[in-house]
């Protein structure tokens, strides 16, 4: 995509070529009744659920400098937020990556759901294999440490990953149309509050040249530094103090496995008693992975993503009774067989961004349950949405017995008039309409803007560039690291 496409979505629903800068959003426009094998459809008499128009918007939200074995975040990531409204005057809000290989294969889709219904979300899996065809982006069925952290990004994949933003919407409007929550349209909520997990992070203080500071309008981020055992505990002591989150997470494959170790043990020394989770993201060799297990078994709730690929976890799963949780070896349904009956992973960290939805991960949870296999949620940088949509379909899961992960407190900015707000460490079920948000649109326009304004170097995310801002000689590492 050039720097010059807009966010703006009637129908046919793409991105048009426009001036650099561009005016605030508007509300979407009927669509018109226009294409060939779609005309008869799209003529139909109009019912409350039918699509109308469908609109996205692309921008780049700030993001602090957080390190994972690939590097660092940038300055600013890509979202794409999408909006589906009805002829009954509902808009359903969703959200998903906003990386170029992501809106490639929004566009066509948003085009082939104007006229449809709201109500027919079994049909989009099928409707987005038809029009949105394999990305050229896409990567083989056995790289799991692909770009992102987040698993493979096979080609069916990467449309699940698109299909989820506008099944949430989808929902959220159909909700709004209702009168219902978006749990009640999911078969309802068997708890009342959703408990999520503090994400801790090695990270700098600041990003090289201070790229997402407030003089870029990215906000003020007073964390400083966290680069040995003692930020660590700091880091975690303000995410209790400030949110109450009771179950800490550190993303790891940062440093050496010992200064890693060394981490946990001063965590679990500060925080007696709360679940502690390390997350090398398949950083380490099964030798490595076995020892720190070893050394961390009695005070770890689980070990996630300690090597890569499913053969090496099933090799360390043998070898050690600490569980293991993944959210790279099990990312697609393709995958469950071979990673449940080696006994691989033990705890699955699902994503509705990348598994296809709300309902497909429910239908993951059932897999899971079957298998005796634990779930919870794995998080990327994400708006409050996303979030809205994970509690959502949290609320619904049976047996979510570990707290979810989420970088929201990461995230200084959202496009939402009112940030959703932790109470306890955990975030209550809503039960109005949909998601239960309301969209700024000035907000929205002012990220967007953003993304406009940028020359493409930060519209898809690249850790390693990031961290050649700093170091120039930098590359992503060999797996296994260590």
């Amino acid at each position: 995509m050039d720097g010059q496409r807009l966010h703006t979505e009637t129908h046919p629903t793409h991105l048009e070529p426009q001036p650099q800068r561009s005016p605030q959003p508007q509300q979407p426009s009927a669509a018109s009744t226009t294409g060939t094998a779609s005309t008869t459809r799209r003529s139909a008499p109009a019912t409350p659920t039918t699509i109308t128009a469908i609109r996205l918007t692309p921008i780049l939200v700030a993001d602090p400098p957080l390190l994972n074995t690939q590097g660092v975040h940038q300055p600013y990531t890509p979202r794409l937020i999408v909006e589906v409204t009805t002829a009954g005057g509902a808009t359903g809000l969703g959200e998903t990556y906003g990386d170029t290989k992501y809106l490639d294969l929004a566009r066509p889709l948003a085009d082939a759901l104007t006229g449809r219904q709201v109500t027919d979300l079994n049909a989009l899996p099928r409707l987005a294999a038809e029009v949105c065809g394999d990305s050229t982006a896409a990567t083989g069925a056995d790289d799991v440490t692909a770009g992102g952290l987040r698993g493979v990004q096979t080609a069916d994949k990467l449309r699940l990953s698109v299909l989820s933003g506008f099944e949430v919407a989808c929902l959220d409007a159909w909700g709004r149309l209702a009168g219902l929550p978006v749990h009640a349209l999911l078969g309802g909520k068997v708890r009342d509050r959703v408990d999520y997990s503090a994400y801790l992070f090695y990270r700098w203080a600041g990003h090289p040249g201070g790229r997402g500071g407030p003089d870029e309008g990215g906000g003020p981020d007073d964390w400083g530094a966290a680069l040995d055992p003692p930020g660590i505990v700091a880091q975690a002591r303000r995410f209790r103090d400030t949110y109450g989150f009771r179950s800490f997470k550190l993303k790891g494959g940062v440093f050496e496995p010992a200064q890693e170790i060394a981490a946990v043990r001063a965590l679990a020394a500060a925080f007696p008693g709360h679940p502690l989770r390390l997350d090398p993201n398949g950083a380490w060799s099964v030798p490595t992975s076995i020892e720190v297990a070893r050394e961390l078994q009695d005070v770890l709730e689980y070990l996630e993503d300690p090597t890569s690929t499913t053969a090496h976890m099933a090799e360390v799963a043998a070898r050690t009774d600490l569980p293991l949780a993944t959210n790279m070896c099990v990312t697609t349904f393709a995958e469950i067989r071979e990673a449940f009956t080696r006994d691989a992973v033990q705890v699955v960290l699902c994503d509705h961004h990348y598994w296809g939805g709300l309902r497909n991960t429910r239908e993951l949870a059932a897999v899971c349950r079957a298998f005796g296999v634990g779930l919870s949620m794995h998080s990327n940088t994400h708006l409050g949405i996303s979030l809205a949509a994970m509690t959502h379909v949290a609320a619904t899961v049976p047996g979510l017995d570990h707290a979810c992960d989420t970088h929201y407190p990461w995230q200084r900015e959202d496009v939402l008039t009112e940030r959703l707000a932790f109470t306890d460490g955990a975030l209550p079920v809503s039960d109005a309409p949909g998601l239960g948000v309301t969209l700024d649109r000035d907000r929205l326009a002012a990220l967007h803007e953003r993304w406009l304004a940028d020359d493409g170097t930060l519209r898809d995310r690249d850790d390693a560039a990031a961290m050649r801002a700093a170091d120039p000689e930098w590359v992503v590492p060999e797996v296994p690291r260590w």
